[in-house]
Formats: structure tokens, C-alpha cells, sequence
């Protein structure tokens, strides 16, 4: 009698873990995207990138102890056509042959409301390191995790577009970083 009510409590605790709690998971990539939109002579472009990943370790009761890094490959980039993609693969822009990834490592989250959280950490691309400051809504649904956000990038200060391209009539400073990552359940 005494075992049964010990498996019973081990079950029920068990049960009552988060399907989502503390153990590192990796990013359905097919179902994830990371977009970004800029204006060039004032007109909005949107792209994108095709290849990425991310391992993410988190706990929404316990945001701060979080764990997350984040890889996108850099000549993935996705313009719609294949001649800005190769402009923008240059050593001007991002320069893909010295610098193949960008990387983001979230050094701090916190809760920002039911649902909502803001993470904060060093994104890295073409050998620059700037903190950065992404908030994003957590949705956990039939198994399955999505973290939807978005945050501005000041392309210039991770020098992408210099020389003659770090005019700002030209093409803007500021760069809306969007991103969806859904990351299933290990059940």
C-alpha cells in the first residue's frame, strides 16, 4: 500500500511538471522564420533567412533562468531575388566569407505580463557585438511552443552597408528584426 501511494505521488508530481520546463529544446526550424523589414530610398523591402537555429532552455515560471542561443546563417538571406542576395552577401553588407553567422545568446529574461517576456543579451554579426532588447508572447498550445517578438537593429552600428552604403537616404538606419520560433514538446 505504502509503494502504490509513492508511485502515485512521483506520477502526479511528474504530471505536474511544465511539458516545457528547464530542459534545452531545439527550434522546429521548417515552422520557424526570422524576417526583417527596411526601407531603401524609402520604399519598404522585406527579407528574411532561410537557415537557422537555436537551442532554447526555459521555464515561463522561472524566466530568469533561462537559457538560449541563437544561430542564423548569414548566406541564407532571402530577398525574393537572387541579385540583392548576392549584393547583400558582399564584404559591404554582410560579408558572409569572414562572418558566416550572426548569433544571439540571451543573458537575461524577464516577465513582462501574462504571456509576455522581454530577453536581453549580445547579438553578434560581422564581428560586432551589441546588447539587444527583444520582447516576445509565449504561446504553448496541443504540445507545442511559440515565441512570437520583434526589435529594431541599427544596421550601421554592426557596420552592414559601409562606405557608400552607410548613407541613410539611401537605406535606412533602422532594420525590424520579426521572429517566430516554435519549439515541440519532447512527449
Amino acid at each position: 500500500m505504502k509503494r502504490r501511494a509513492i508511485v502515485v505521488a512521483v506520477a502526479t508530481f511528474a504530471l505536474a511538471l511544465p511539458a516545457f520546463a528547464q530542459s534545452p529544446r531545439k527550434i522546429d526550424a521548417g515552422k520557424s522564420r526570422i524576417r526583417f523589414a527596411f526601407k531603401q530610398m524609402n520604399v519598404p523591402v522585406e527579407g528574411g533567412f532561410r537557415k537557422f537555429d537555436a537551442t532554447v532552455s526555459f521555464d515561463p515560471k522561472k524566466p530568469e533562468a533561462t537559457k538560449a542561443e541563437f544561430e542564423v546563417e548569414l548566406g541564407s538571406i532571402d530577398l525574393g531575388n537572387s541579385e540583392g542576395e548576392t549584393e547583400a552577401k558582399r564584404k559591404p553588407w554582410l560579408h558572409i566569407e569572414a562572418f558566416p553567422k550572426a548569433k544571439f545568446v540571451a543573458s537575461s529574461v524577464k516577465a513582462a505580463g501574462p504571456g509576455k517576456f522581454v530577453a536581453t543579451g549580445p547579438l553578434s554579426i560581422k564581428g560586432v557585438s551589441q546588447d539587444i532588447t527583444a520582447p516576445f508572447s509565449l504561446v504553448d498550445a496541443g504540445g507545442v511552443r511559440t515565441v512570437e517578438g520583434q526589435f529594431p537593429l541599427k544596421r550601421l552600428q554592426f557596420k552592414i552597408g559601409e562606405g557608400p552604403w552607410s548613407d541613410t537616404e539611401t537605406v535606412a538606419d533602422e532594420v525590424t528584426v520579426r521572429f517566430k520560433f516554435v519549439i515541440p514538446s519532447t512527449k
